[in-house]
């Protein structure tokens, strides 16, 4: 029996919902795009602006510098969210190839080895040696598991450890993040993956729901379990590339 989803009329609209929606999005990457260029020469002319209050002479200038400061800080807040806006809505179709997930979390994990060791964090690392491949793009899949990873690596200030395993499973590859870090509540894990949802000072809210859109568009699934003041644990399962003739 053919169900209503799949009715001319119902397609028709989705087509049409589809479009409006491309049409829009497209819209919104222009904006920004364009935002970013006026933002660029406010931020370089409050960077020569501050190279002319510094050091301050007077009780004027260093309350000048001070408030110069706050509006680069805010102007590199504005860029930073821009361009996590852009990463976002570009996204589009991925050039899936196969390639080694133990390759791609070796290069993020020795990333960020330094600012765990800095922070205190054991990173330790259960890759399966004989792991299948997947269908990946690599660099896009590098920018979603280096944001998980930040983002494990930012809720343990005050050191941990961070356990990361690859495995095969019954029905493809798996990826699994534990940290023991502060852990989320039932809301914040809820809304985690919500465009501009953020429980960070400064956060853009994109980080993670981009992250959530490449895996998507891996064809993987992510899961997500957390309890606040134990830990966080990320699992991710890629299928396994069909075989030739399968």
């Amino acid at each position: 029996m053919t169900g209503e989803s799949s009715s001319p009329e119902n397609q028709t609209i989705n087509q049409r919902l589809l479009e409006q929606y491309n049409e829009i999005a497209q819209l919104a990457g222009s904006l920004a795009h364009e935002i970013k260029n006026p933002l660029s020469v406010i931020r370089m002319n409050m960077d020569l602006l501050a190279e002319e209050l510094d050091p301050p002479q007077t009780s004027a200038e260093r309350r000048a510098l001070q408030k110069t400061k706050i509006v680069q800080d805010q102007c590199m807040r504005l860029q930073n969210l821009l361009d996590d806006f852009l990463r976002f809505a570009r996204l589009r179709q991925l050039n899936l190839l196969p390639g080694s997930l133990n390759e791609q979390v070796d290069r993020v994990l020795d990333f960020v080895a330094a600012q765990a060791e800095k922070q205190g964090i054991e990173i330790v690392r259960f890759l399966d040696a004989d792991l299948p491949s997947i269908n990946c793009d690599a660099e896009t899949l590098y920018s979603a598991l280096l944001n998980l990873v930040i983002n494990a690596i930012q809720a343990m200030p005050d050191g941990g450890t961070l356990m990361v395993r690859t495995q095969e499973t019954r029905h493809g590859v798996a990826l699994g993040f534990i940290d023991t870090g502060c852990g989320m509540n039932e809301e914040t894990a809820l809304h985690m993956f919500d465009a501009f949802y953020s429980t960070k000072d400064g956060g853009s809210g994109l980080g993670l729901p981009l992250a959530r859109k490449i895996i998507d568009a891996h064809h993987a699934r992510i899961d997500v379990q957390s309890e606040l003041g134990r830990g966080t644990k990320f699992t991710l399962e890629f299928p396994k590339p069909a075989r030739i003739g399968g």
